[in-house]
């Protein structure tokens, strides 16, 4: 019986996403469960193999014609011995020998990354990188990741941090980021550093601005509401606005710089302001980018929403030569 079909598996700090898809990337099926971290989230990687395992029975596929797992989770990877380190959002304070335990569940090989990773090869496989071999992704929520895959293949760098797009340093001295250096892009870009940017441009700001209304009388700020506001035509918030695109378009020409991608995919909760946003980032793009790459380099948002991870994780798991003898 032929192989063709993968299991993604996209482990997060709430909710575990699972998809059942062929080896062509096309979804067949999906589900998800909560995420249990109690108990220093030793009740993680049982659920995911008795989840597994039930749906596979449920929907009647033979085993047989499973190529792999593939799971994106938080934390540090260590891709020799298939362990996790440094999930705390998952409540996992030591190292856990996740992937031995999930082959031992469910009989099939398990291939690990990092969650934003797999976002980022999810993007670049069947989302906006069009399978286009060099692609950069920018996921923009609380904090910034990223991911880089080049040739195909994701790029981990000699410590596993490649990638970490969120660390790169836009404004020397500027804001302190909870890594310890100051002026990081996460700072500036993420949804808290949207709201901390529009909090010091209201304190300098003498005109007449809803946003500084709301701000000086103590009224919840988001991100979405900066950008919503600066969609209606408040002047401070576009000002706010302005400048995550500059620090954005810093980023992404630097990144274009170092690695010449076809594209730089820009996705997470903050990127929902869509091209009112992308075009900010893009016309500072052309300012700060090395003309050979500005020519060849787009910036696009990404198109798969909640979906990129698992579509990364059964990507790995297609790329590996992973066997369980």
């Amino acid at each position: 019986m032929a192989k063709d079909k993968l299991i993604g598996v996209d482990l997060g700090g709430t909710t575990i996403k699972f998809a059942i898809l062929t080896s062509e990337g096309e979804i067949q099926q999906k589900w998800s469960i909560r995420t249990n971290i109690l108990d220093e989230g030793s009740h993680i990687v049982p659920d995911i193999i008795d989840s597994i395992n039930h749906h596979l029975d449920l929907f009647q596929l033979s085993r047989e014609r499973v190529i792999g797992i593939g799971m994106g989770t938080p934390g540090t990877i260590d891709f020799e011995n298939g362990t996790v380190r440094s999930a705390y959002n998952l409540n996992w304070s030591g190292e856990q020998a996740v992937r031995a335990q999930l082959e031992a569940g469910t009989g099939f090989p398990v291939t690990l990354d990092n969650d934003a990773n797999c976002a980022a090869l999810g993007e670049q496989w069947r989302g906006a990188g069009d399978n286009e071999p060099n692609v950069d992704f920018i996921t923009l929520g609380t904090g910034v990741g990223g991911g880089l895959v080049l040739d195909g293949k994701l790029v981990h760098g000699a410590a596993g941090s490649a990638g970490e797009i969120g660390h790169v340093i836009v404004e020397p001295d500027g804001y302190q980021c909870t890594c310890g250096n100051k002026g990081c892009l996460e700072q500036y870009a993420s949804a808290t550093g949207v709201v901390h940017l529009a909090q010091d441009l209201a304190e300098a700001y003498v005109g007449s601005a809803r946003l500084k209304e709301m701000i000086d009388n103590g009224d919840e700020v988001t991100s979405k509401i900066v950008f919503d506001l600066a969609k209606e035509g408040d002047f401070l918030a576009n000002e706010v606005v302005d400048k995550v695109g500059h620090y954005l378009g810093l980023a992404c020409a630097n990144l274009a710089n170092t690695l010449n991608p076809t594209k730089i995919i820009i996705g997470g909760g903050v990127s929902a302001a869509g091209s009112f946003l992308l075009d900010r980032i893009d016309a500072n793009f052309q300012k700060f980018a090395f003309k050979p790459t500005r020519d060849v380099t787009e910036l696009r948002l990404a198109e798969l929403g909640n979906d990129a991870g698992a579509y990364g994780a059964a990507s790995i798991a297609l790329q590996s030569n992973r066997t369980i003898a």
